[in-house]
């Protein structure tokens, strides 16, 4: 079931993807994970099939929700808990439980990933935790924290302190693990998210129908873009050209320009949305609808929403990143193929060059996609998703033979 959208005459520019010749089994689609606050679990949805296909029960009232780069590991803190839970997703069971403090909200990555940064709302602070040894290693006093965001370049944090009376957002040096200055603000603050560039930092503040937009070199507002009541999430992510803000009152997922900071269409998504996620090629937003306990599937190119029915009031949510496939190359030169026989892994790609003088083909023995002649200059690429040896030739130059074997791709270590 679609729902309706509504978008102006402004075109959304999505970056593209490489698109290979593939034969055999695809390889694994990425997984997105949303948190249900009120039944505590996380609902693990496949990205292929747009399935549920398995249900995580984590701390109580999971809130602050990240993933490594990798995919790996997702950590979501139990606001209504002392922990965070920490999800593999090679088994999508909780592999442990770090205890970091009473009533721990939001939370965020450093971009190495070597540290996890929790707002510990019960306690007045903000816990440092050592992502490899799921231990916390140091904290830094911040009352009533909310959420974080952490500068690309991995330096400061800025934490939203929601102190009745003394609303801020509070810059922690993460070298020194201090806070080193605040923005003081007339309402409390929500959410805030670091643009993938880092020019600009977005937040949220409750009562103010905008998103507010602050340059992070002099802590100054410099723009507010204007929205519906009630926005929540707002960021600008890698791979597409508008900003996207999530506002809770129309239910709809806000488009606006980074360049000008005005609004540029809206969709309508589900009732109340939470929080929002992007696929890592920029094609696909995940926008959690906490009034109407589904996730929106907004496909930024054809305009269209899926709806997908998950827990009891889910709110934060993240996805992985799609594998990086790595490419194999073959040079034709001298009338061989060089290297004459390669190894590779499932799911990775060979790319061969026509580096010699005159036309040639890669034509594989058991009549499997190959290519059509190559002139001198061209490519041609394949994935190979199904183990096995594949032996090849030249139709024109039969002598001119070459071998390509898959092995089976081996699960990620811990």
């Amino acid at each position: 079931m679609f729902s309706i959208i509504r978008l102006k005459a402004v075109g959304l520019l999505i970056a593209g993807m490489t698109v290979a010749l593939t034969s055999g089994i695809a390889a694994a689609a990425p997984k997105v994970y949303v948190g249900n606050f009120k039944d505590n679990t996380v609902s693990v949805i496949d990205t292929a099939t747009g399935k549920v296909v398995a249900i995580v029960p984590v701390a109580a009232g999971p809130h602050g929700m990240t993933i490594t780069k990798d995919g790996r590991w997702v950590f979501v803190s139990g606001d209504n808990s002392s922990q965070v839970s920490v999800i593999d997703t090679a088994t999508d069971r909780v592999a442990k439980a770090i205890e970091v403090g009473k009533g721990p909200h939001g939370s965020a990555l450093t971009p190495n990933g070597s540290q996890l940064l929790v707002a510990v709302n019960g306690e007045d602070k903000v816990v440092f935790v050592d992502t490899a040894k799921r231990t916390v290693i140091g904290s830094v006093a911040v009352a009533k924290p909310h959420t974080v965001a952490i500068s690309p370049d991995g330096k400061v944090a800025f934490v939203t302190s929601q102190q009745p009376g003394k609303f801020a957002l509070a810059v922690v040096d993460l070298t020194k693990r201090a806070v080193v200055r605040t923005v003081a603000l007339d309402k409390p603050p929500r959410d805030l998210e670091f643009g993938y560039n880092g020019k600009a930092l977005y937040f949220t503040v409750a009562g103010l129908n905008s998103v507010e937009v602050l340059d992070p070199t002099s802590d100054k507002i410099v723009a507010e873009i204007p929205t519906g009541a009630s926005p929540h999430y707002a960021n600008l992510f890698a791979g597409t050209t508008l900003g996207m803000a999530v506002v809770q009152g129309p239910g709809e997922l806000l488009m606006f320009d980074p360049a000008t900071n005005k609004p540029a269409g809206s969709i309508a998504v589900g009732k109340q949305p939470h929080w929002m996620s992007v696929s890592s090629d920029g094609k696909t937003a995940y926008v959690t609808n906490e009034g109407s306990n589904d996730l929106s599937v907004v496909d930024l190119a054809s305009q269209k929403v899926e709806t997908i029915a998950v827990g009891n009031a889910p709110r934060k949510v993240v996805v992985q990143a799609a594998p990086a496939k790595r490419t194999g190359k073959v040079s034709i030169t001298n009338f061989a193929f060089a290297p004459g026989a390669i190894t590779i892994k499932a799911g990775e790609s060979i790319t061969w060059s026509n580096d010699d003088g005159g036309p040639h083909t890669v034509t594989f023995k058991d009549r499997s996609a190959g290519s059509d002649s190559l002139s001198p200059g061209q490519t041609f690429a394949r994935v190979f998703d199904r183990p096995g040896t594949y032996e090849y030739f030249c139709t024109f130059h039969e002598f001119m033979t070459g071998r390509v074997v898959v092995q089976t791709a081996l699960p990620h270590k811990t």
